[in-house]
């Protein structure tokens, strides 16, 4: 019996095979994935325009080059013709060697042109859609951080590589020179009119047939390809989520559940590819079908309208020459349609007015600069991540410069909040918060988050180097600053004895580095940078007891001469600051020294006593043996 026989049902499905209200959830939430926009759209043309402007001489060199290939495609039939009727059915071999030589030209011509065309084309593709690339990523690093939390990673990333990927097809399939199918259509339109009226009603008889047949599929692939670009979006964002939280999947044996609910959207995406190939081989098959069927009908017409051999030739070659543009036409009209869909969602989001800090006049918000002793300062400040549920109520205190302060108190009582609050990565709804007596919404953003270093609880360590990590946002780092930062700290000895000391590779997320490297690299960050205030976000809540105690040497040199905002969650941390803060419920409930706090007997007394209760040991003696 296989493994999975014994396994249990699958979560992920109800017993008739459906997908269980967690995958139909997923599938909801991404339906306007699949909304699809005109076929075309010139507003959006011109919105990719500045995209595409460095790059139009490439630009206008491949259209050139297009209507110089489409013009040559017309001369092949006609030396074939005249080779025919001259060379082969007259006898004359100067005639046969003339017309093959110079047909043999056209052709070598013909493709010669055909790769410089293809080649600037792409050219003009790659470059432009790497420049909107790097715009829209650019642009993603400007939304308030309360747009990413409503919106799921898989979706941006879509965004940032499939939808432009859909773009970039204008390129790489020639849909940009669609005008130039248009003018090899409507030139054998016209050669084959002036070489015989009669047979080219005969052969032109078919088209609105073939018209019919290609918007019946097309319509229908169109549907298809809707589903494919939905399915590609819905399935990064599921590979994103599973990866993410591989550890709690296999911590709770969700294999088979995770397999179940990404097998729903796989399969699905499965089916739209299988219903797109079948629509694609329809219409491929049907318009041969009509090709021949014309190029029958015109023999049958010879017994009434006889023509000459080489006529007859020409009008085989431009028969097929005829249908090839249409063939190319409706294929690049989906296309077209998936890149005008790409652009309207890479372009909406690009008109998202949610940007990060958007700094506002003194006037406008309605405060005015207020020089005082404080370093900072929060005066009735409320705030709501969701409507109707505060998580900051009326909440007002105030740091003088040097001061180190606490923030303590139960999980939810908004310690976070406010330090978030306090770098403006969101806006308060009521009251005013204040750096230096000024409103932070009236500063530039650059600058009310340089007079801050963080250390945050999880640090997140980019790939590069030790030395890039402590100084991340400085393009050139320096490598005496990095080594003075480790050594205040105590812990340059750790990272010199790497192989590469401060060049020593950083993997992804840091994962080669403990838990307490990562945090000593925050403090060196913290360090380098000198800002003036400084907050530490439970930074040292992730390790262990005696981690923490060796920290606490780099903890008591990075809080010297600054400002202060320290969030605790062991109180054993907050000791010695000057002043602690104990929220609850979103409220400032008491404020003191450590002393102070307990000889009142409120809701830090009794959280204390609580912490300290758990780190008794047990009275209970293990069993002998």
């Amino acid at each position: 019996m296989s493994t999975r026989a014994a396994e249990p049902a699958a979560p992920a499905r109800k017993q008739n095979g459906a997908p269980d209200s967690r995958t139909e959830a997923i599938l909801r939430a991404f339906h306007e994935e699949g909304g699809l926009g005109k076929a075309y759209d010139t507003r959006l043309l011109l919105r990719l325009w500045p995209f595409v402007r460095p790059y139009r001489r490439l630009l206008w060199l491949s259209l050139g080059l297009g209507m110089v290939i489409a013009l040559l495609s017309l001369l092949g039939p006609l030396i074939m013709k005249y080779t025919i009727d001259e060379g082969v059915m007259k006898g004359d071999s100067r005639a046969l060697l003339i017309g093959g030589l110079v047909f043999a030209g056209v052709i070598i011509l013909e493709q010669a042109l055909n790769f410089a065309q293809v080649y600037a084309a792409q050219i003009v593709g790659a470059r432009s859609m790497a420049d909107l690339r790097s715009h829209v990523f650019g642009f993603l690093h400007q939304l308030r951080l309360s747009y990413f939390d409503r919106q799921p990673v898989g979706r941006l990333v879509t965004r940032v590589t499939n939808d432009i990927d859909a773009i970039l097809e204008l390129f790489a399939s020639g849909v940009m020179t669609a005008i130039v199918d248009l003018v090899r259509l409507v030139g054998i339109v016209i050669v084959m009119v002036s070489i015989d009226w009669q047979l080219s009603l005969i052969g032109f008889a078919a088209a609105p047939v073939v018209a019919g047949l290609v918007a019946l599929v097309r319509r229908r692939a169109r549907d298809a390809f809707r589903e494919i670009r939905a399915k590609t979006a819905r399935m990064n964002a599921t590979m994103n989520e599973q990866i993410s939280g591989m550890s709690v999947v296999q911590a709770f044996s969700q294999q088979a559940g995770a397999e179940a609910e990404f097998d729903a959207i796989n399969v699905s995406y499965r089916d739209a590819n299988l219903r797109s190939i079948k629509y694609e081989a329809l219409q491929d098959a049907a318009i041969e079908m009509v090709a021949a069927v014309c190029l029958a009908s015109i023999v049958v017409s010879l017994g009434y309208h006889p023509v000459t051999f080489g006529t007859i030739v020409a009008f085989n070659a431009y028969l097929l020459r005829f249908f090839e543009p249409i063939s190319a036409l409706a294929q690049r009209y989906t296309l077209l349609q998936s890149a005008m869909t790409g652009a309207e969602r890479v372009f909406g989001l690009l008109d998202l007015q949610e940007h990060d800090a958007p700094r506002i006049e003194a006037q406008a918000a309605g405060t005015a600069h207020r020089p005082d002793a404080s370093a900072l300062a929060f005066d009735q400040v409320s705030f709501a991540y969701k409507p109707n549920v505060p998580v900051l109520r009326d909440v007002s205190f105030s740091a003088r410069p040097g001061e180190k302060i606490a923030l303590v108190g139960p999980t939810g009582s908004g310690k976070t909040t406010i330090v978030q609050l306090l770098l403006r990565l969101y806006d308060v709804q009521s009251g005013v918060i204040r750096v230096g007596g000024q409103d932070v919404r009236t500063l530039e953003r650059s600058d009310l988050r340089g007079r801050f270093a963080v250390v945050p609880q999880d640090v997140f360590l980019f790939p590069g180097t030790v030395l890039s990590n402590i100084a991340i946002g400085d393009l050139s780092p320096d490598p005496q600053r990095a080594e003075e930062a480790l050594r205040r700290i105590g812990a340059y000895e750790l990272f010199a004895r790497r192989p590469g000391g401060l060049l020593a590779e950083v993997k992804e997320r840091g994962d080669n580095f403990s838990a307490g490297e990562r945090q000593l690299i925050a403090f060196a960050r913290a360090l380098y940078r000198d800002a003036p205030n400084l907050i530490l976000d439970e930074a040292t809540a992730s390790v262990d007891s005696d981690t923490e105690a060796r920290l606490q040497h780099a903890l008591e040199e990075l809080i010297k001469g600054r400002t202060a905002i320290i969030i605790a969650h062991r109180l054993s941390t907050v000791r010695a600051v000057d002043r602690i803060l104990v929220l609850q419920r979103g409220r400032l409930v008491e404020q003191g020294t450590h002393e102070q706090l307990l000889r009142a007997g409120g809701l830090y007394a009794r959280l204390h006593d609580l912490h300290f209760l758990r780190q008794e040991p047990s009275s209970i003696s293990p069993p002998p043996g």
